[in-house]
């Protein structure tokens, strides 16, 4: 493949609905400058009809590629060239790459969200202990594959609607134990990480993915790792927090996916300060941790 001529002004975006609320153009705009490069990044709202037309503009010249969050990073694959092994086995992209003419899909929320956790104090994980995953879309197959092939986690997906999280569960089953489940069903008090890879929160901050009273039975030192990062504190957070637990927002995960973004498109390694740097009071307020763009 060609690399891209960073000499000239490049162009990078972020394809969501909504997507005004995103915090990327600010973090890649930082990236851009720390690296001395001519680039500029813009968090466009794509509704789910026009994403065919977004993604093949993404083949023109000067056009570095993409992140997609929700909720396209499904819907992208059959619309992209080639995929990394990690993005076919998460089967969701949230990265596009644009070479000669080539689409290439990656998925950095996987490695993203271990970053982010180990920033946050993950807490160790013995082989087949419970990771409880909220959420049965996109973001939730990333956080299924982190728990099956890095945490060596037994992962329990916990879902609105449980027929998406058995369906999730049955398409990660041969990479490690798995299942769906309803809240009661899952073995709390030996449940040492729980992570949000829902939506809820995001455009309520009221709203939450779980009862405190589930949250309550969870261990001493147990770690609630919410993807979503604004509101900064969510209600899972705050009912988490107010348990005595850890609890941490998505804006780490946000930064580190964002970092290998950057260097997937560009070839330069910006350290993962700028990025958070970046976010500025977002970052403060909530923690060192991350949701997606």
């Amino acid at each position: 493949m060609t690399v891209p001529d960073l000499a000239t002004t490049q162009r990078a975006f972020l394809f969501a609905d909504p997507a005004a609320h995103s915090l990327s153009p600010r973090m890649h705009g930082a990236a851009f400058t720390h690296a001395g490069l001519l680039g500029t990044y813009e968090a466009r709202r794509v509704p789910t009809g026009e994403l065919a037309s977004a993604v093949a503009g993404l083949r023109a010249p000067g056009v570095l590629g993409a992140n997609l969050s929700l909720p396209h990073k499904e819907a992208v694959v059959p619309l992209l060239d080639s995929l990394s092994d990690a993005a076919r086995a998460v089967g969701a992209v949230n990265t596009v790459i644009h070479r000669d003419g080539q689409l290439h899909g990656e998925n950095t929320d996987a490695p993203g969200l271990l970053a982010a956790l180990r920033d946050a104090g993950l807490p160790d994980l013995g082989p087949g202990e419970p990771v409880v995953i909220l959420g049965a879309g996109g973001a939730a197959r990333a956080a299924a594959f982190v728990a099956l092939r890095d945490l060596r986690a037994r992962a329990w997906i916990v879902n609105r609607t449980l027929d998406r999280a058995r369906a999730l569960a049955a398409e990660f089953r041969p990479h490690g134990e798995v299942q769906a489940a309803a809240p009661d069903d899952v073995p709390w008090a030996d449940t040492p990480l729980v992570i949000n890879a829902s939506s809820a929160g995001l455009n309520d901050p009221e709203q939450t993915p779980l009862d405190a009273s589930f949250l309550a039975r969870l261990p001493a030192g147990a770690l609630v790792y919410d993807m979503v990062y604004k509101p900064a504190e969510t209600r899972l957070m705050r009912e988490a927090r107010a348990l005595g637990l850890n609890a941490e927002n998505g804006l780490g995960m946000l930064a580190h996916q964002a970092r290998l973004a950057f260097t997937a498109w560009t070839g330069a390694d910006v350290p993962v300060r700028v990025f958070l740097d970046a976010l500025g009071e977002d970052a403060g307020s909530g923690s060192g941790a991350g949701r997606t763009p």
